[in-house]
């Protein structure tokens, strides 16, 4: 989050954050080193933590939110990971799975305004799980693969849909600036489900229930994920993937729901967060 506009990563104790750097010197002040510095950090924290929270921490209502991540090295996400989304958009059920990449431009954090791109009105919501690497991983085996999992967060991804259809790349419809949302938290692996199964997943858009769904549905699950992702590549700490959405979307209902100026959108995970964005239009010359 942001401290008198310098990002400051906190702990969450009930409701109230507190610095990191304040409860134990020498920490970095972003998730990324904190992840990097390993178990023992966490170890540290905590010790430090139980310590520091008997007193005034920053009150969660009066939190100014980043993104989890705000540069992550990669942004890696998957569409049509789920059977319904699948068939509603007229695709059948894969194989493999469908893969694209993000760019840290895109991101805005919990209670920040999704930008409306002055191109389009078909602006898209997405209620994701988000999945946070913490450790080094190539060519993982599925067994082994959550050993590389720090945490999860939600994601938002804002998909702006006519310019995601111009080509077969959907590259180009995912990344126009502030469109996708990432937060408000991360929360640790080990405070959830193995691999986050069997959480409720839903978005609200204006406060009606637009898609509901359970992370059991997904076609590839995070350690299959992971294994696939890492034939390929290095995953490093602090990447990122996002593991695609449930059916209910508005470019496939009748009429399309698209979001639009004045509309908030809450997307929630069961143990994970709830992600709330104002939607706002890009402004002349952004």
């Amino acid at each position: 989050m942001s401290l008198s506009g310098t990002a400051t990563l906190c702990a969450r104790r009930g409701d109230a954050y507190y610095p990191v750097s304040t409860a134990a010197a020498g920490f970095s002040g972003d998730l990324a080193g904190f992840l990097a510095a390993g178990p023992e950090a966490r170890a540290r924290l905590e010790a430090a933590l139980a310590a520091t929270a008997q007193g005034a921490g920053i009150s969660a209502a009066s939190a100014q939110y980043l993104p989890v991540l705000p540069t992550p090295g990669k942004i890696v996400c998957l569409g049509l990971n789920y059977t319904d989304h699948a068939a509603e958009g007229g695709f059948a059920k894969p194989d493999y799975p469908a893969i694209f990449l993000r760019t840290p431009s895109s991101l805005v954090a919990h209670g920040a305004d999704m930008i409306r791109p002055a191109q389009s009105e078909q602006f898209d919501y997405e209620v994701e799980l988000a999945v946070i690497i913490g450790r080094r991983t190539r060519r993982a085996a599925v067994e082994d693969a959550l050993s590389s999992v720090a945490g999860y967060s939600v994601f938002n991804d804002g998909s702006v849909r006519d310019y995601q259809f111009k080509s077969s790349q959907w590259t180009i419809g995912k990344n126009f600036d502030g469109t996708g949302s990432f937060g408000p938290e991360f929360v640790s692996a080990d405070e959830l489900p193995l691999g986050a199964k069997g959480l409720r997943v839903t978005t609200r858009l204006n406060g009606t229930l637009v898609q509901d769904a359970d992370t059991a549905d997904m076609i590839f699950d995070v350690a299959t994920t992971i294994a696939i992702l890492s034939e390929c590549m290095t995953l490093e700490i602090g990447d990122v993937i996002v593991m695609g959405t449930p059916s209910g979307v508005g470019f496939a209902r009748t009429p399309q729901l698209w979001m639009k100026p004045g509309d908030v959108c809450e997307c929630a995970i069961e143990g994970v967060g709830s992600l709330r964005n104002p939607i706002a239009q890009e402004k002349p010359g952004r």
